[in-house]
């Protein structure tokens, strides 16, 4: 979704060696647009700076051997941990290329490579969250069927098939996109312009609104049927607390609302953009902002990367989210914390058990009385 490299119009410039070549849409954005370059080069690499840290560290509590005993949520919340991490190494091969000019993977055969990985990377977020939102449902409205459904088995297997799934709708990507030497980018291949609009459209809508949308419906059920076990349990005088893990549902539905707000957004500029009118072709890349042929394109890529800019939080900010909303998980940073800085512990310091923390709720016989 946002690696397209070659979907903006062209100029022609004189390189250093006399020959004369097409600008490619990166060279002429940093030319037109060079207040956004502020952006890339100053916020982006704060993104990477949290992330790199933040996604690593996630993946270390999430995925430590307790808690990955004990709770199958955690499998999904590792993976992603390491999937964003993933994605920052990535996005920085291309920020290189985008913000400072630095040929990366713009060269033969790397630029199959790059876009296969960056398209599965960023299929397989969106399916992980489905993934234990889907877990969380069955959980909170079917707790019958939750040791049946909401294992770690279950989900490691989860986790694996999504994994598959998201790489072999990526793997399309070493068919429609090559090396183009006369303008030095990663282009799409003559003749897959067609194809490339009609399975941008399909997968788009299907990974990147399809299963946030849904993730939305089973985010709404599960507030509904909490909403209304809490009504019953306090009618009854019973705490409303009892046979759920509160933290963990509060964190995953904190997760599930973040990649609602920041890939909802993002989706929609970018599949906008082919309505988007170009200006006029013949005019240089360093009079387009002169030129009111292309003052609604302007607008329009302003607009965008700012909006993406923002949704780059998704891959690096979840970190603060589980931080916020779970005991377990800030209690086990403050304890990485302390040994990292040889801080001594208090005797009376002491983490909650993986038990105490993600215990498995004890199955309630519900009435619809």
């Amino acid at each position: 979704m946002a690696f397209n490299s070659s979907d903006e119009g062209s100029n022609s410039t004189i390189v250093n060696d006399g020959i004369l070549r097409e600008l490619n849409s990166y060279e002429m954005h940093r030319i037109a647009a060079p207040e956004l370059l502020v952006m890339d080069r100053v916020i982006t690499p704060i993104f990477y700076f949290v992330g790199l840290i933040g996604n690593p560290l996630s993946a270390k509590i999430w995925l430590s051997k307790k808690v990955r005993k004990s709770n199958s949520s955690a499998i999904y919340l590792g993976s992603i941990a390491i999937v964003h991490t993933i994605f920052i190494c990535i996005h920085i091969w291309m920020e290189l290329l985008q913000a400072w000019g630095i040929k990366t993977f713009n060269r033969p055969n790397l630029c199959e490579v790059f876009m296969v990985l960056a398209m599965t990377v960023q299929y397989l977020t969106p399916l992980l969250i489905l993934g234990f939102t889907f877990e969380r449902f069955i959980a909170i409205c079917f707790p019958f069927l939750k040791a049946k459904v909401c294992t770690v088995r279950g989900a490691v297997y989860a986790v694996v098939w999504l994994t598959l799934f998201a790489l072999a709708i990526g793997l399309l990507q070493a068919y429609l996109w090559s090396y183009n030497p006369f303008n030095d980018i990663c282009d799409l291949r003559p003749g897959t312009v067609t194809f490339n609009s009609i399975w941008t459209w399909a997968s788009e809508m299907l990974i990147f609104v399809g299963v946030p949308l849904t993730v939305l419906v089973f985010n709404i059920l599960v507030i509904r049927e909490i909403k209304r076990m809490s009504v019953l349990t306090s009618s009854q005088g019973v705490d409303a607390g009892r046979g759920t893990n509160h933290t963990s549902t509060v964190t995953l539905l904190s997760v599930s609302f973040y990649l609602i707000c920041t890939l909802l957004p993002a989706t929609i500029v970018f599949t906008i953009q082919s309505s988007i009118p170009y200006g006029n072709s013949m005019t240089p890349a360093y009079k387009w902002v002169n030129d009111e042929s292309w003052a609604p394109y302007l607008t329009y890529y302003h607009i965008r990367r700012i909006i993406e800019e923002i949704c780059m939080s998704n891959y690096a900010c979840y970190v603060f989210i589980y931080y916020a909303t779970s005991t377990f998980f800030r209690e086990n940073v403050d304890k990485i914390y302390k040994y990292v800085c040889n801080i001594p512990r208090n005797n009376s310091d002491s983490s909650l058990s993986v038990v105490n923390a993600y215990r498995r709720p004890k199955h309630v016989v519900r009435s619809d009385v």
